[in-house]
């Protein structure tokens, strides 16, 4: 969405950035992944169409979209200057119900399996509902995972998400957490826990 066009979001290892022209020849590589496309739900899309999505997903005007931020691995891109070599993966917000756009759906992915196991979603994830918290005014997050995700479900639950919904038909389950201070204040000491990594 237009109002994190210039938001660039810095953590321990990861850096947030919004997605942009440059990183759409990755991401669509990326997406052919099959597994990729069914963990994340996605239909697969042609180059052409990626890049419309792409524009479509930073210029939106609306508060009622998506928030779409590359996750950069902080190192690579501290040692190459490279925002395209240093994607991992993409974490998002989706605000899909006009009347009630302080609540937000999650979503987070890890493309690069090299960095799958590190915590890089984790922090992610915290930088981003913190994000959503304090700017966005979001006080109900949303995570619709694959029900044979654990890895996924395990990390939200450990975030303090909990199941509320379960779809035989869809094969996943809906998770949720209302957002609150003392929950931002907590997020926020986990992502002081983080160490830092170098390569």
């Amino acid at each position: 969405m237009r109002k994190n066009m210039n938001t660039r979001i810095n953590g321990a290892n990861v850096i947030l950035v919004p997605y942009q022209e440059k990183h759409v020849v990755k991401y669509h590589e990326w997406m052919k992944n099959p597994i990729l496309q069914y963990l994340t739900g996605s239909e697969p899309l042609t180059l052409e169409e990626e890049f419309e999505m792409q524009k479509r997903w930073l210029e939106d005007e609306d508060t009622v979209a998506e928030c779409t931020f590359i996750i950069l691995d902080k190192c690579v891109f501290l040692s190459t200057g490279s925002e395209t070599d240093a994607m991992i993966g993409d974490t998002n917000l989706f605000f899909n119900d006009l009347q009630e756009t302080n609540i937000a759906e999650i979503e987070i992915m890890i493309a690069d399996e090299a960095y799958r196991g590190k915590k890089r979603g984790w922090e992610a994830v915290i930088l981003m509902m913190h994000y959503g918290f304090e700017t966005l005014n979001i006080n109900k997050f949303r995570a619709k995972i694959k029900s044979d995700n654990v890895m996924s479900i395990n990390m939200f639950e450990k975030l303090g998400f909990r199941e509320v919904e379960k779809s035989e038909i869809f094969q996943e389950v809906t998770l949720e957490k209302q957002a609150s201070s003392d929950w931002m204040n907590w997020l926020h000491s986990e992502l002081k826990s983080v160490i830092p990594n170098s390569h």
